[in-house]
């Protein structure tokens, strides 16, 4: 298996599901990422939007799914209202390697390219943290994630407190 640098964001979960379960959850983009999900999101060249308010708008391509196993998201559009380089996640790559560790199954969350000198990297892994263990974690354990429904959620939490920041070094 490819080691990824471990300088990209990655989250980690053991759970008692099957593999199958997770990976069945990790396509279920709605059900843990945002019910406003437009397009297909659990096949091998499928394309999907994502839309966040008017902080964060996306395009996903599914280039690698082999069940049970892994699913791999390209990033072919990005656009951030909060940073200076609104396309830095353009060409990155979001991975969910899923495995057996003994009676348990692991899953291995890597946003490929997202590094800490990312102007995002502060807002997007907290936010990225909360969507995979606060949502994503009991969609696969329970049958019921957290996804945006436009309420106030982590990546808008996220966004506010560094656009808050910003405001407070130009003063």
């Amino acid at each position: 298996m490819q080691t990824l640098d471990q300088r990209h964001f990655t989250t980690t979960m053991l759970v008692d599901q099957t593999p199958e379960e997770v990976f069945n959850a990790v396509t279920n983009v709605r059900g843990w990422w945002s019910e406003d999900i437009e397009g297909s999101t659990s096949q091998l060249h499928d394309e999907f939007a994502y839309h966040y308010k008017d902080l964060h708008s996306c395009t996903m391509k599914i280039i690698e799914v082999i069940p049970d196993k892994s699913v791999v998201w390209l990033v072919t559009y990005n656009h951030f209202s909060f940073v200076k380089d609104q396309n830095e996640w353009i060409g990155t790559k979001v991975h969910f390697d899923i495995s057996q560790v003994g009676n348990k199954t692991q899953l291995l969350f890597t946003h490929e390219g997202l590094v800490p000198t990312f102007e995002c990297y502060d807002v997007c892994s907290p936010a990225w943290t909360d969507y995979v263990q606060g949502s994503l974690l009991p969609l696969i354990t329970t049958g019921k994630g957290r996804p945006n429904k436009g309420e106030h959620l982590a990546f808008d939490n996220q966004a506010e407190k560094a656009s808050q920041s910003n405001r407070e070094s130009v003063n």
